[in-house]
C-alpha cells in the first residue's frame, strides 16, 4: 500500500561513537572553539549566510558531533569579511577560528 511517503534513514548521531579527537585538536589550537556560547550573532550578521548555508555556529556543532566534512561545507562560502568578529559577545576572533577549522579539517 502506498501512503505517499517513505521512511527516511535515521539522521540520529550516536554520540557514544563520535570521534572527538578532531574537536580536541581544534580546541587546543584555538580556544575560541570552547568559548563560543552558540548565541548565533555571527550567523545573524553573516553576509554570505543570507545567500548560502554558511554558519559558524552550525559548523562548530558539526565538529562536536564528529562531522568534519559537514563543517567544511558550512564554512566553504565564508567571505572572511570579519562582521562576525565584530559582533561576537565573547570577543572570539572568528576569522582565525574559521581558518583554523578549514585548515585542520581539510588536512585530515
Amino acid at each position: 500500500m502506498d501512503f505517499g511517503f517513505g521512511i527516511n534513514t535515521s539522521s540520529r548521531i550516536d554520540l557514544d561513537k563520535v570521534d572527538r579527537q578532531a574537536f580536541d585538536r581544534l580546541a587546543a589550537k584555538n580556544h575560541g572553539l570552547c568559548e563560543c556560547m552558540a548565541c548565533g550573532s555571527c550567523s545573524a550578521t553573516c553576509t554570505a549566510g543570507k545567500y548560502t548555508d554558511t554558519s559558524l555556529r552550525r559548523a562548530i556543532l558539526a565538529i562536536q558531533n564528529g562531522q568534519d566534512k559537514k563543517a567544511l561545507e558550512l564554512l566553504g562560502s565564508c567571505l572572511l569579511c570579519g562582521k562576525c568578529t565584530m559582533v561576537c559577545p565573547r570577543g572570539i576572533n572568528t576569522r582565525h577560528l574559521i581558518l583554523t577549522i578549514t585548515k585542520t579539517s581539510a588536512s585530515r
